[in-house]
C-alpha cells in the first residue's frame, strides 16, 4: 500500500518561508558584520531574526550554507540575466557593464565583502564561496560574450579571460574597491554612467576590429 503523498505547501506557506528567509540573511550579515564570522552563532542569528531555531536549521543547516546564501542573494541580479548577442561590441560591453555597476552598487555587497576580508585569515572558504558563487559566474557571462565577439569578427583578443579581467576592473575600481576603506565615498548615477562608458571605450578602441571601430 502507498503511503499517502506530502502535500505541497501553499502559497501562503511560501511567502512565509521566503519571508523568514530574507530575515535569517539580513540578521546573519549584520551579526557575521558586527562579530565575525566564527562568533555569531546561528542560534543568535535566529534570535536577531526573530525565528525559532528549529526554523533556521531547516533552512540553513550550517553556518557555510548560511553564508553561501547570503553571497548568493547578493549576486542575484544577475542569475537570469541574458548575455548580450554579439555584432555590436559598444552595445553589449555597455550592457555588461552597467549590469555590473548595478551590483557592485547595492548596500549589501561592500558589507559581504568586507566579511570576508576580515574572516580571509582563519576562514578562506568564505573568499572562495565568494568568488566561485558570486564573482566568478558574472566574470564567466562577460568571458562567453567576448568569446563570441572575438567569433562574429567584431573583437579581436587573444586572451578573453584578460580582456574580461581589464573590463571589470575598470569599473570596480572606481565604483566599489575606495567604499571598502572610505566610509563617506560615493558615486553619483551620473558619474556612474561615465565610468562605465569610459570602459566600453577604451575596451572598444583596443580590443574592437578596424572594421568594426571604422
Amino acid at each position: 500500500m502507498m503511503g499517502a503523498m506530502t502535500p505541497a505547501p501553499s502559497a501562503y506557506h511560501q511567502r512565509v518561508a521566503q519571508e523568514k528567509r530574507a530575515l535569517i540573511v539580513r540578521a546573519a550579515t549584520e551579526l557575521f558584520l558586527k562579530l565575525g564570522y566564527d562568533r555569531a552563532s546561528l542560534a543568535r542569528v535566529a534570535e536577531s531574526a526573530g525565528v525559532s531555531k528549529a526554523t533556521l536549521f531547516k533552512q540553513f543547516p550550517t553556518k557555510a550554507a548560511l553564508f553561501d546564501a547570503i553571497v548568493i542573494d547578493s549576486w542575484a541580479e544577475n542569475e537570469d540575466a541574458d548575455v548580450p548577442p554579439a555584432g555590436d561590441l559598444t552595445a553589449g560591453l555597455t550592457v555588461l557593464g552597467r549590469r555590473y555597476a548595478t551590483l557592485l552598487s547595492q548596500p549589501g555587497m561592500t558589507d559581504l565583502f568586507r566579511i570576508v576580508i576580515a574572516e580571509l585569515p582563519r576562514f578562506p572558504e568564505l573568499a572562495k564561496a565568494q568568488f566561485s558563487r558570486g564573482k566568478l559566474p558574472y566574470f564567466e557571462s562577460v568571458r562567453i560574450y567576448l568569446v563570441a565577439e572575438r567569433d562574429a569578427g567584431t573583437a579581436d583578443l587573444a586572451d578573453p579571460e584578460m580582456a574580461a579581467t581589464q573590463f571589470l576592473g575598470m569599473i570596480s575600481n572606481y565604483l566599489f574597491w575606495p567604499s571598502l576603506v572610505l566610509p563617506d565615498w560615493t558615486v553619483t548615477p551620473d558619474r556612474t554612467t561615465a565610468v562605465v562608458d569610459e570602459a566600453v571605450r577604451t575596451m572598444v578602441a583596443r580590443y574592437g576590429c578596424r572594421s568594426y571601430r571604422s
